[in-house]
């Protein structure tokens, strides 16, 4: 799956939603925020699926 900058995702193995930051070295970066300080990864994008922008609108 091709995801693009500002899409929300998250990892296969589950964490925090993230945001599509850019695309580097064949990797996607990402960024979230975890409660303390802004994070950022990069993932291959086998390793993710798009985010559920819903469950966050219900857990609100």
């Amino acid at each position: 799956m091709v995801f693009l900058v500002s899409d929300e995702v998250q990892s296969k193995k589950g964490g925090p939603l993230m945001i599509v930051t850019g695309y580097a070295s064949g990797m996607v970066e990402c960024r979230w925020y975890d409660g303390y300080g802004v994070k950022r990864e990069a993932f291959r994008e086998d390793e993710l699926m798009p985010g559920d922008r819903r469950r966050i609108h219900e857990e609100a």
